[in-house]
């Protein structure tokens, strides 16, 4: 009877130790006797102590650093870049059996991919195309990956990291850009005013009076501002009877310098260039 017990004790106490229990998001790839028998999970599995064994697999998504990577762009700038990758397990028993650690694996793949795809773009596309780079890499690491049962669901660039003199450079030509766009700006609002200058300018021409209103509203801004001096122009038609009879109003009749005679050459101390003549030589009286 108490043999009985005891190996009834012994066959419980082997039971409960060959239970498992595997949770909601794992799944366990089981081997009897070394080979590969099946996938279990979740809940309450039975596991023959000493003839199978289980490796534990996590079905959650997970968040792989990709550590920075030295990269040199397509134009020749030196850059370190780091990211992350977003993957999770879709056949456990492949991510098992095919390849000996797949967290591992999937990391160096996609320092390698970093790498290789960085080297072939600028960097103008690395800092503002983003998007497409991440497409990229996602598509080679998610197909590189697909036979060790893995999924690849996005791949992100985190930072990317410039030199101090490149730096300096894009602050350069970022700075000489909106000094670009300031003049253009300046340029437009030039011709727009000289647009509306002319229009004005040929409004004014069609009515003379309204040129002299003009002239009055001008001259009630100037005395708004506390002016010693107040400008007024005078039509040129007003004093012309004024001007006498001649023809047309010299320099001098307005009230400007007269005309200077030419300068005598014997007065201005210049050098002067003169023919030079000789004496006579006498002549011999003739017998």
């Amino acid at each position: 009877m108490m043999e009985l017990l005891f190996a009834a004790g012994i066959g419980v106490g082997y039971i409960f130790a060959s239970l498992r229990i595997l949770r909601e998001y794992e799944r366990g790839v089981v081997f009897f006797l070394g080979r590969y028998q099946r996938t279990k999970g979740p809940g309450l599995i039975f596991l023959p102590l000493g003839f199978a064994t289980q490796k534990r697999v996590s079905l959650r998504i997970m968040a792989l650093d990709i550590p920075p990577q030295d990269v040199i762009t397509r134009d020749n700038v030196s850059v370190k870049v780091n990211a992350v990758l977003y993957m999770r397990v879709t056949e456990p028993a492949r991510a098992v059996i095919d390849i000996e650690d797949y967290l591992y694996a999937t990391s160096q793949l996609a320092q390698t991919t970093l790498r290789a795809v960085l080297g072939e773009v600028e960097l103008d596309e690395v800092l503002s195309d983003r998007d497409k780079i991440n497409g990229i890499l996602k598509t080679i690491i998610d197909k590189r990956s697909d036979p060790w049962g893995i999924e690849v669901s996005a791949v992100e660039v985190k930072d990317v990291d410039l030199p101090e003199g490149m730096k300096r450079a894009m602050a350069r030509q970022a700075e000489a850009e909106r000094e670009r766009r300031g003049k253009v700006i300046a340029a437009q609002g030039e011709l727009q005013a000289s647009a509306a200058l002319a229009e004005a300018a040929s409004v004014l021409a069609k009515e003379p009076s309204a040129l002299q209103l003009r002239y009055l509203q001008t001259i009630t801004e100037i005395a708004a501002e506390n002016n010693s001096t107040t400008i007024f122009p005078i039509p040129i038609e007003l004093i012309k009877p004024f001007l006498g009879g001649s023809a047309g109003p010299s320099v001098s009749s307005v009230g400007g310098p007269e005309a200077l005679p030419a300068p005598n050459p014997l007065l201005s101390g210049l050098p002067q260039l003169t023919r030079e003549t000789r004496p006579a030589e006498p002549t011999e009286p003739k017998d």
